[in-house]
């Protein structure tokens, strides 16, 4: 029964009465019951059963006959109460207009076409501005000048560089000379002042450059939307757009291939790739393309400085496709820590810095606001009442009284992601955290790092991101433990897996095509990726196979 809305001006009393038969026994019982009813008939119910002590055998008949009574009472209640509305109204004790004005007031309160439109926000505007202007003859105008700004930061960061390691390199022959004074002239506490000193010298100096760096990325991202915003009215104004094209262009020597310095920075090892079709289901099968690649993770992230066509042409696809149903995420596996200051991290974070990004919020901000939905789950889980048996031993009880001390890091198979439009070749990094044991050869289909990344096959489905970038060994990096035969039964493990949970994705989101992309780090041998490409379409049962690529 749905609660009445509003004060009722009189109520009534009435009596249930059912009867019922017990045994040999005939019983009556008798509830009185306030009209209009504003209870629930089900807790009403189970109030009776259990006060009464009712035979259950008698439940469904009982719960029948209530619930006719109370439907059936309220409504002539209701009917009573609106004869006596209209005879107070026919008798002028209530004013017509001041009831017309309350319905008109309350439809247009509780009607969704009388409702005020929400304004619409500065981040939304641009968003629609800017996918339209990208896929506009513009698109070209809008990529060389994020290339200049891109430029520009570089540069900075280069002379960033130079000037911290000439410091380093100031500050380590000054020490070189103390030390080689210590127990002449200079003691253990002139060793600490110089060191306190150099410390001091780098914090200043990294911070001079962290803030000048934050304010010319706050200026570039101010000034790019603004010019966006009037670069898409003056094309609204004129169809000529030749003449604005003009406005912004890239030196043709920004663009071409880099100088013999450029070509020795940018020199690495031949990328293998190899490409296959699937197709999965039982019943109504799905195509799905499958790639095996020989890279760095981060080598998907990072953007050239002196970069051929077809690097403009990776960032012209992932700009297309920014605002689209079809996104790139990339899979980049962490500690437990919620930030970027040590390892992969680190490195992703620098990436990240290289590029302003004009869309989203930065890294920094990102990560502050995952850290504050880290602590408040954390706060919610550990406010909740444990019913559960206790089932961890040894091992478990120790991590969990480690988890408790640092409730502000997430689990193993846990993963908080992050959204970028200044990146190379993704939209959408998940950052899944994994543990050591991961480079051990024991793990099982259950194990969390498994079953993340079910859970990121899934917030792909859920949120249209149809290219996902996976490590295939679930490392970035290989060590001396990571022989042939542990790279064959870590690989066949992740194929497996990832093969079942493609197949679950029919029923995820209805069968939509996809990219998985295999990622095995540099240093892996030719030998190990091609007996990793011959078991691929084992696992996989491919039905058709695109030829291996070899590029720089």
């Amino acid at each position: 029964m749905k609660k009445s809305k509003g004060k009722a001006s009189s109520s009534t009393k009435k009596e249930f009465v059912f009867d019922f038969r017990a045994g040999k026994y005939n019983c009556v019982l008798k509830v009185p019951l306030q009209f209009p009813a504003q209870v629930n008939v089900s807790d009403l119910h189970g109030r009776l059963m259990m006060l009464h002590k009712i035979p259950c055998f008698i439940e469904n008949e009982l719960k029948v006959s209530l619930f006719n009574f109370i439907e059936k009472e309220t409504l002539l209640e209701y009917e009573r109460e609106a004869e006596l509305a209209l005879q107070r109204l026919s008798t002028g004790e209530v004013d017509v207009n001041h009831l017309a004005s309350a319905w008109s007031r309350s439809y247009v309160e509780t009607t969704l076409e009388h409702a005020r439109p929400e304004e619409p926000s500065w981040d939304e505007d641009f968003a629609d501005v800017y996918h339209e202007l990208i896929h506009s003859p513009a698109s070209d105008t809008l990529l060389n000048l994020e290339h200049n700004y891109f430029v520009s930061i570089s540069e900075l960061i280069s002379e960033r560089d130079m000037e911290i390691k000439k410091l380093q390199e100031r500050q380590a022959a000054e020490m070189d000379k103390v030390m080689h004074e210590l127990g002449s002239t200079l003691s253990d506490h002139d060793v600490n002042a110089v060191a306190s000193q150099h410390f001091d010298a780098q914090q200043v100096l990294e911070n001079k450059w962290s803030t000048e760096l934050q304010q010319v990325t706050t200026i570039q991202k101010q000034e790019y939307q603004e010019w966006v915003i009037k670069l898409h009215q003056d094309l609204q104004k004129s169809n000529n757009s030749s003449q604005i094209n003009e406005e912004i262009k890239v030196q043709p020597s920004q663009l071409s291939e880099a100088a013999d310095s450029g070509v020795r920075m940018f020199e690495e090892q031949p990328q293998l790739e190899e490409s296959f079709t699937i197709h999965l289901g039982a019943q109504l099968k799905t195509m799905h393309n499958l790639r095996l690649v020989r890279a760095e993770v981060l080598d998907f992230c990072k953007h050239r400085r002196y970069g051929s066509s077809g690097a403009k042409l990776r960032r012209l696809q992932t700009a297309l496709s920014l605002y689209s149903s079809s996104l790139c995420g990339l899979v980049l596996l962490v500690d437990n820590r919620v930030n970027s200051y040590s390892g992969i991290k680190r490195d992703f974070a620098t990436v990240a810095k290289e590029c302003t990004d004009f869309h989203f919020l930065s890294l920094e901000e990102q990560l502050e606001e995952v850290q504050q939905v880290v602590l408040y789950a954390r706060a919610q889980r550990s406010s909740k009442p444990k019913d559960q048996p206790e089932i961890q031993k040894n091992g478990g009880d120790e991590k969990n009284k480690s988890f408790e001390r640092n409730s502000s890091n997430i689990l193993p198979g846990e993963f908080y992601i992050t959204r970028h439009s200044n990146l190379s070749e993704a939209h959408v990094v998940f950052h899944m955290c994994v543990d050591d044991n991961v480079r051990s050869g024991n793990i099982t289909a259950r194990d969390p790092a498994i079953m993340g990344l079910r859970n990121i096959l899934k917030v792909c489905c859920t949120h249209d991101i149809t290219t996902i970038t996976i490590p295939l060994l679930l490392v970035h990096d290989m060590s001396e433990e990571m022989t042939i035969p542990w790279c064959l039964k870590r690989a066949e493990l992740v194929f497996k897996c990832v093969k079942g949970f493609m197949m679950e994705m029919a029923s995820w989101d209805g069968g939509i095509s996809r990219t998985v992309q295999f990622v095995v780090p540099k240093s892996i041998s030719e030998e190990m990726f091609y007996q990793l490409s011959n078991m691929l379409p084992q696992i996989f049962r491919v039905s058709s196979t695109l030829t291996l690529t070899s590029k720089r």
